[in-house]
């Protein structure tokens, strides 16, 4: 079993640290003695974990008393890891990825791709209207493929999609991973950052003006009440169901707006976001 030790109001589990609250009441019954889990509280009820951290156990010598975790680092990424690498987006212009420098346009080729990141996880044909709103003239979705084709970078949580005809970038799909979707942990996190103009559409800003703190932007982490904040309300939604009725999160809902498509699931989470050039 293992053994912790208690840090002020926690205990810490040596290593990677788990994080469980003493509520104030029982404070004193837990002071100054070693405990093993499972702890139980006089009332019959245990701790509950709030935060887990991780760190490079070589900072620090391991684990003890108070300064460990204000020392921590986390550990260090493989090499050639994207994980969580900032990709800034200008709606309806292009994507820049901070980590190493890599600039999309749309409109640029596989070659231009391939240049930039590298060779695509994999390679697959786009159904034909798969975020389509069903109606009782067309109950099921179609499934039919069209010429239009997407690369999919898994390790970077993004997928492309060329014209089937002129072979140029359309469209971009940035990937959240979300619990609750049916693509979770098919994608890495797409660590994004959508720069929303000014909803007047008057003053044009600058990469060093998005840089600098600028808060009309979109990220992974923004929820969907906050989107219509900063977009206004979306209208109806297409409903997407991922192509299953044995599909077990139920479906999302795809709202559209100039330039950009969020996909929502039902928690207000946002799933996808779809980026491309609107023709109106």
């Amino acid at each position: 079993m293992q053994r912790l030790i208690l840090l002020m109001d926690l205990f810490i589990l040596q290593g990677l640290s788990f994080a469980f609250p003493i509520p104030v009441q029982y404070t004193e019954c837990c002071q100054h003695r070693e405990a093993e889990l499972p702890l139980e509280f006089p009332d019959g009820t245990t701790p509950v974990m709030s935060r887990i951290c991780i760190y490079d156990s070589a900072v620090g010598g391991g684990v003890g008393v108070g300064a460990p975790l204000k020392i921590a680092l986390p550990p260090q990424l493989p090499v050639g890891s994207f994980y969580m690498e900032e990709v800034h987006a200008k709606l309806a212009e292009e994507l820049w990825f901070t980590g190493g420098g890599q600039h999309l346009l749309f409109g640029a080729s596989p070659q231009d791709v391939w240049a930039e990141l590298g060779r695509p996880c994999g390679i697959h044909q786009k159904q034909v209207d798969p975020m389509v709103i069903h109606s009782a003239s067309d109950p099921k979705p179609r499934t039919a493929l069209c010429g239009d084709y997407f690369y999919n970078y898994f390790t970077r949580g993004i997928d492309i999609l060329f014209d089937g005809q002129t072979h140029r970038i359309k469209k971009f799909v940035l990937h959240t991973n979300f619990p609750g979707h049916t693509d979770f942990n098919c994608y890495i996190k797409c660590n994004f950052i959508i720069y929303v103009p000014p909803s007047d559409g008057g003053e044009e800003l600058d990469k060093a003006a998005y840089a600098d703190g600028n808060q009309r932007r979109i990220t992974a982490n923004t929820k969907w009440s906050e989107v219509q904040g900063l977009l206004g309300d979306g209208g109806r939604a297409a409903i997407q169901t991922q192509g299953s009725v044995s599909n077990p999160f139920g479906p999302t809902f795809v709202y559209g707006y100039r330039n950009i498509a969020l996909e929502v699931m039902k928690n207000g989470h946002i799933a996808t976001v779809t980026l491309f050039q609107s023709t109106m």
